[in-house]
């Protein structure tokens, strides 16, 4: 069975350099855990690590996670629906919000339940997903700075996640603006900017991040070590914190060319030969035990850089192997590099097993000394 790796190494380590980074910048930070999709036995292990703030986005994956202690928090990551609104209430300490009318219905769930919900008020600045509009704002802060049971705990904004824009000096110092403007107008302090995310991780390394951002969500970079301004990996993390594994299933000498007659490709999925294979040319393909209806295919990465992926279907990954049979043989085990994308996907997916790679920790003294706390201050 085609499977998830996860090594606890590997995660520890990014853990303690992402921590590091946050607690140099003295700032707080909310470990993005969504993609784990409520996995008990990896949720347990971070939580052991130090992370206690957890930022989920489906209420199914909450009601999974392990107990944790009482030190720890759950941020909800989207604007919950109406009917979503109590579970919401009762199991997580903050939510992001840009809807008045779910504001209220938080408000009046909250006070029945003899509760204060906190919320983060998120603000578009281009990227074009969720967010109040600027204009908008001062308006929309005044009528939820009238009720009662919620908090606000500051202002926030999603970047990179819709259309890839890449976070910008310009962009977290309007942020800023926009919450000294609410502090002046209303004379009510607003302790949070969140806007740090993986994407914006290389301005506070380049020094360039505003002081003024002083919470992150942080998820990528801790399991996948991504840098994703260059494509590549950011500084001192480790990129094989996951990987995804398959077993051959046949390997045969084919055309690598499709022989297909233009314009009757039919396949739903965007397989398109790479530019380094010719008309004619041919080679060893091996089929592995993955398909899109396990990760997205497109999203993988072969950890052997000789091989390269030539497509994929639902059920299958077609892999170019070479002009030598020996390179692999059925059964065999081959390993992948995920994207965010196909992680998501992967531990998503019932058809690939979950496997935790639990190794004690090496005695290390600067582990024992290093901090621990990434909960953010009120």
């Amino acid at each position: 069975m085609s499977r998830v790796l996860i090594r606890t190494g590997a995660l520890r380590h990014n853990f303690r350099v992402i921590d590091d980074w946050m607690n140099r910048a003295g700032v707080s930070w909310t470990l993005v855990s969504k993609v784990l999709c409520g996995n008990r036995p990896v949720l347990e292990l971070l939580y052991g690590l130090g992370v206690r703030s957890f930022g989920e986005s489906r209420l199914e994956n909450i009601d999974e996670m392990p107990p944790l202690g009482d030190d720890a928090e759950i941020w909800y990551l989207r604007g919950p629906e109406a009917s979503q609104v109590e579970q919401v209430v009762r199991h997580c300490a903050v939510s992001l919000n840009s809807e008045l009318t779910i504001i209220r219905e938080l408000d009046a769930c909250a006070g029945r339940l003899g509760k204060r919900h906190k919320i983060v008020i998120m603000i578009e600045l281009g990227d074009l997903r969720e967010g109040v509009l600027p204009t908008h704002l001062t308006a929309f802060y005044e009528q939820v700075l009238a009720l009662e049971n919620v908090e606000v705990m500051g202002v926030g904004s999603n970047l990179g996640c819709m259309f890839g824009a890449i976070p910008s000096v310009e962009q977290m110092a309007q942020l800023s603006l926009y919450r000294e403007l609410l502090e002046l107008k209303f004379g009510k302090k607003l302790p949070l900017i969140s806007a740090g995310s993986t994407a914006a991780l290389p301005l506070l390394l380049d020094g360039q991040m505003p002081r003024t951002i002083n919470h992150y969500r942080i998820g990528e970079a801790l399991f996948l070590g991504s840098d994703l301004s260059s494509g590549g990996s950011l500084p001192g993390l480790r990129t094989d914190a996951v990987e995804i594994e398959g077993r051959v299933l046949e390997v045969k000498e084919k055309s690598l060319f499709p022989m297909v007659p233009t314009g009757e490709d039919v396949s739903p999925f965007d397989n398109k030969p790479g530019d380094e294979v010719q008309p004619g040319q041919r080679g060893y393909r091996a089929l592995v035990d993955i398909g899109n209806l396990d990760t997205d295919v497109q999203g993988l990465t072969p950890v052997e850089s000789r091989f390269q992926i030539a497509g994929g279907s639902s059920d299958l990954l077609v892999l170019n192997v070479g002009s030598s049979r020996g390179a692999l043989s059925i059964g065999d085990r081959v390993r992948f590099r995920p994207n965010y994308s196909a992680l998501l996907r992967a531990m998503n997916s019932r058809y690939l097993s979950k496997h935790l790679d639990i190794r004690p920790p090496r005695h290390d003294p600067e582990q024992q000394a290093a901090p621990t706390a990434t909960q953010p201050q009120a």
